[in-house]
């Protein structure tokens, strides 16, 4: 029974972010780390950082672009006039043009830097999912490895409770040969016997689900643990959130949320800037007066100056869009406190009441 309730201590303050004093454990710290490579949903959350690695690099792209055209156009009736008695022409009947044209970004008023932030807050958020991701599945593994041992001690445990029990059954059957038992004593042991061992068989039921859970998660379905090696350390409230506050994931991952709230905002607010850039082409076409079918060399270049001008207020609905996304993560953060100061105050008071039981016991 008490080693029933030492891991359930130990279950309990995993879940509620406070720290047990835990000695190193070889065979647990080696199944652990089998199952951040067996487990596939680590390998999931691991490739969403190299997409956001990759986004970043798609984002970083500050190259000139260039383009090829070939184009065909048949335009009629002429564009001709006459001209000292004879018909000059201005356009031709068949147009064609094959050029190659560039353009650059020559200043974007930190669209760019904007975007490799947000690509950077992406990969940052990545990065920390997949530290959540490990820390829930170690937490998972390591209560399954207790669980096993519980189970493994209970188990050995109801086995002296049927040698016990078969113990006394042989005497109930001799004193009732004698004489000195009721036919009601022998039923009563047998009824005692028949529920420990349905007991057992119960345990032995869970104790395979659970090497099954090992299994699933690491890949392995046996393991060599039979102690408890770990202490439990109390703290009060206040600590046990500002730990929690400090270094619980769940916590980091909402800053993060507010981190790419706030380059969305930033984002948002270069929508209505201008942007300048620069171009040039070169290719061959005709037109050109005085012999408009003759094709000929060409090149240009220039710089534009794109300025908008309406555009319906989309700028400023996605801008108030973005700052209520970062007042909800702002709120999603204060929902957790409130969370986990619950949370932490009923773990307390079960953890108390436990140490209670087990000196009672």
């Amino acid at each position: 029974m008490k080693q029933f309730l030492i891991i359930t201590l130990a279950t309990i303050l995993t879940v509620s972010g406070l720290q047990a004093q835990v000695q190193v454990n070889n065979e647990l710290k080696s199944l652990i780390n089998k199952s951040f490579a067996y487990y596939p949903k680590i390998k999931e959350v691991e490739n969403t950082v190299i997409t956001a690695k990759q986004k970043l690099d798609v984002a970083s792209i500050n190259s000139p672009t260039v383009d090829g055209n070939l184009s065909y156009r048949f335009v009629e009736p002429k564009i001709q006039i006459p001209i000292n008695g004879e018909n000059f022409q201005f356009a031709p009947v068949h147009n064609l043009d094959a050029n190659v044209t560039g353009s650059y970004a020559l200043y974007d008023f930190g669209r760019l830097k904007a975007n490799i932030e947000k690509a950077k807050t992406d990969i940052q958020f990545a990065e920390h999912n997949v530290e959540a991701a490990k820390y829930q599945l170690a937490t998972q593994v390591s209560t399954i490895y207790y669980n096993i041992i519980y189970l493994q001690h209970a188990i050995s445990i109801q086995d002296s409770v049927l040698g016990f029990l078969a113990e006394n059954k042989t005497v109930i059957d001799t004193k009732y040969q004698n004489g000195d038992a009721l036919k009601f004593d022998q039923l009563n042991i047998k009824s005692q016997i028949d529920a420990e061992q349905n007991r057992k068989v119960d345990l032995q039921n869970s104790l395979q689900k659970q090497q099954n859970l090992l299994a699933y998660t690491t890949g392995s379905k046996q393991s060599n643990g039979n102690i408890f090696d770990f202490e439990v350390a109390l703290k009060d409230i206040d600590a046990a959130l500002a730990e929690t506050q400090a270094t619980n994931l769940d916590y980091v991952l909402a800053k993060d949320k507010i981190k790419q709230a706030l380059s969305d905002v930033a984002i948002n607010k270069l929508g209505d800037k201008p942007t300048v850039s620069v171009g040039a082409g070169a290719g061959f076409k005709n037109g050109y007066v005085p012999n408009v079918g003759e094709i000929r060399f060409n090149y240009n270049a220039g710089v534009a100056l794109r300025v908008p001008i309406y555009e319906g207020g989309k700028t400023k609905k996605q801008i108030k869009l973005s700052e209520t996304l970062v007042k909800q993560n702002e709120l999603a953060i204060e929902t957790l406190n409130n969370n986990y100061k619950k949370d932490i105050e009923q773990t307390l008071t079960d953890v108390q009441s436990n140490l209670e039981r087990i000196k009672n016991t």
